[in-house]
């Protein structure tokens, strides 16, 4: 058996034992209902929101001080413009006209101290030149009473009713991508990577610590090479986390079968370039390589932990990491082509992100190849490089100096006995 194929034997083997040891506990159900229960918090803590939210929003007025000659075609001209708002879009609060009085100013200024109402906006004075007086973050209903004030107008000069337009609607698919829909896919392609390395690679940093505790580890570093080791860790931790997320998206997708036909029209706007099979295999294959290049990275800074209070110190550090790679492949993603999109896609551990974003924005194929392999060289690195710092470090074998000062070192040895 050739070197090449001992070494990958040997690490599937341990692939295979951790990804058992893993799976085959009733922790693991734990962890893969794991969305069930934060979604379910999740869900309680946004019910709350959205009840404390509609609370305010049934309460909140815009509020109109005129004649009562203008408060019929007032509702009218209100009723029109908010046809062009759709269901669940954010329309200007609830209308409410109020008869005029002799100070309609000081009925502007009373209106905000009403009990039963809150008033966002208050309008008052001649439509031509109106005093509107809104609140805190409610500049949106004074343009939107600006604008009512404006049709109100209109139709009084117009004799009392705006002329009716009867428009003929047809809806037109398009024939490419657009950019917004573009834009879309890149950042949900960034999203969703992030995502799942977020939930699912930081849990590699804490495989080798019991191990480490109980000694099983210099077991296996007599047995095969530790790079081995940590590379048969890691590809069964990600053996783990296809599972998970296989799970979980055939779970999704008989979800996504029972939703109505509207919401599949609207997805169909999220196209990327690349088009949609082929943005799928790129998907999956840059969330591996996010997940094998971070893992790596974990892999070899966990190693140095030897106590779970240590690996619960690095958390932080990781966490930050992610979000950093996150953020900097999403403004690569809001500009490819530019210096800081070609950055990102050549830094190693932003690259998965950054490039699965390129694939949402430009058609071309060829440098995912580039990427992709560009990403394997990293992920074998840093294998290499976490194994050589556990040897080092906590096994206490090998040199603690690169071999060429270890040489220079014999060659200034000789030299001085020789003199």
């Amino acid at each position: 058996m050739s070197k090449s194929r001992r070494f990958l034997r040997q690490m599937l083997t341990i692939a295979r034992r951790d990804f058992v040891a893993t799976v085959f506990t009733p922790i693991f159900l734990l962890f893969l209902f794991a969305p069930v229960i934060m979604g379910s918090f999740g869900a309680i803590g946004g019910l709350g929101a959205q009840s404390a939210a509609s609370g305010s929003i049934e309460r909140s007025r815009v509020v109109a001080i005129v004649p009562d000659p203008l408060a019929r075609p007032m509702a009218e001209a209100d009723t029109r413009l908010r046809g062009a708002f759709r269901e669940r879009e954010e329309a200007p609060a609830e209308l409410m006209t109020l008869r005029a009085g002799a100070d309609p100013a000081a009925q502007a200024r009373a209106a905000f101290a009403a009990h039963d109402y809150d008033a966002a906006a208050v309008l008052f004075g001649p439509l031509d030149r109106p005093h509107i007086l809104y609140g805190p973050r409610a500049d949106r209903a004074a343009r939107y009473l600006e604008l009512l004030a404006q049709t109100t107008l209109a139709a009084q000069q117009l004799g009392g009713t705006m002329p009716r337009v009867d428009a003929i609607k047809v809806e037109t698919a398009r024939a490419r991508a657009s950019t917004g829909g573009r834009n879309q896919s890149a950042f949900l392609a960034v999203f969703g990577i992030f995502f799942l390395t977020l939930f699912l690679a930081g849990q590699v940093v804490g495989t080798m610590a019991e191990e480490r505790n109980n000694k099983v580890i210099e077991v296996l570093a007599a047995a095969v090479p530790l790079e081995a080791v940590f590379g048969g860790k890691l590809v069964g931790m990600f053996g783990v986390a296809v599972l998970f997320v296989g799970f979980w998206a055939a779970v999704v997708g008989q979800i996504g079968a029972l939703m109505p036909a509207g919401f599949a029209a609207g997805l169909s706007e999220i196209a990327p370039a690349v088009g949609g099979p082929t943005f799928a295999l790129l998907f999956c294959a840059y969330f591996a390589m996010a997940y094998l290049l971070l893992g790596s990275v974990f892999l070899g800074v966990g190693a140095q932990a030897t106590t779970m209070r240590e690996i619960q110190m690095l958390s932080l550090p990781i966490t930050v990491l992610q979000v950093g790679m996150f953020a900097l492949s999403t403004a690569a993603a809001s500009r490819p082509g530019s210096g800081l999109a070609q950055f990102a896609e050549m830094f190693p551990l932003s690259s998965p992100f950054a490039m699965a974003g390129r694939a949402a924005n430009s058609p071309t194929l060829w440098p995912h190849a580039a990427a992709l392999a560009w990403q394997a060289l990293w992920v074998v690195i840093f294998i290499a490089v976490g194994a050589r710092l556990f040897r080092r470090g906590v096994l206490q074998s090998g040199s603690a100096k690169p071999r060429w000062r270890m040489a220079r070192r014999r060659r200034r040895a000789i030299d001085t006995g020789v003199s």
